[in-house]
């Protein structure tokens, strides 16, 4: 069903370009999600985790209820992402002291990961792995590393400067259907499969709020939404509606686009 929607949406938006920017009734408003927002996100389940301006995490269910809260933020300092792809096993990383705090579906503490301890200095970007590990993309020795709850690593690729003409700076690492996109917004989309083979890169640049849906990429600039799957010349694209223009951040999933904007959690449906 997730993927037919998604299919659905990407036939929308294969149309969108023919839509007039006024045209903003393509995304209709469908509650208020939250106030005093900072941050949030969305697994795949349609559990929504709010981040609020006391650093407090809070987990809801779909129609709303609340699932667990997760107080200890502030802990480690500032918290920089917050990964979700596996609903039972959430990731927090920290990036200003190197942790990964990783949490069960109540918002438990399951374990502690100091990367420091690791020699692991300078890494931006973490994502779950298929295997229920978590992929870290070490800048210093530009290798993609896999690492297990107690912080070893299990495997690393090869050095990239070795394999493509400039290593990346990524703000987000992806696991999806066997294959691990890495996104740099200035150098676009490094893509490799489990065993840290490359398979290609994707001049897709200047995007923010990646994702990955399927087997198709999304992402967006100041004024537009895109989508684009690999192995094809379509890159797709919608206008953003101008009352939108000034988010924060939004998040594409299937069904709902999520807007947070002056602080307020926005959600849309779209047809």
């Amino acid at each position: 069903m997730i993927i037919l929607t998604a299919f659905l949406f990407c036939c929308q938006l294969a149309g969108a370009q023919t839509i007039t920017q006024s045209t903003d009734t393509f995304f209709v408003f469908n509650k208020l999600a939250g106030e005093q927002v900072t941050d949030f996100t969305v697994d795949n389940l349609g559990n929504l985790y709010i981040v609020n301006k006391t650093g407090q995490i809070k987990k809801t269910g779909p129609a709303g209820d609340s699932i667990a809260v997760f107080n200890n933020v502030r802990q480690f300092g500032k918290l920089y992402l917050i990964d979700v792809t596996n609903p039972l096993r959430v990731l927090l990383y920290f990036r200003d002291f190197g942790t990964i705090v990783v949490l069960d579906r109540f918002l438990n503490t399951r374990a502690t990961i100091d990367l420091r301890k690791q020699q692991l200095f300078q890494v931006n970007a973490i994502g779950q792995s298929y295997d229920n590990n978590i992929w870290v993309y070490d800048e210093m020795e530009s290798k993609l590393k896999r690492v297990g709850e107690d912080g070893r690593v299990l495997d690393q690729t090869t050095d990239f400067r070795l394999i493509v003409d400039t290593a990346p700076s990524p703000q987000f690492i992806v696991d999806q259907n066997r294959l691990v996109y890495i996104y740099d917004s200035l150098k676009g989309v490094y893509l490799f499969d489990y065993y840290g083979a490359f398979k290609n890169r994707i001049q897709l640049k200047g995007w923010t709020d990646f994702t990955v849906i399927a087997n198709a990429m999304y992402g967006r600039d100041a004024n537009m939404l895109y989508r684009y799957e690999p192995g094809t010349l379509n890159l797709q694209n919608y206008p953003i509606p101008v009352a939108m223009r000034d988010a924060q951040k939004i998040k594409i999933t299937p069904g709902y686009l999520y807007v947070l904007r002056n602080n307020r959690l926005e959600v849309f449906s779209y047809r």
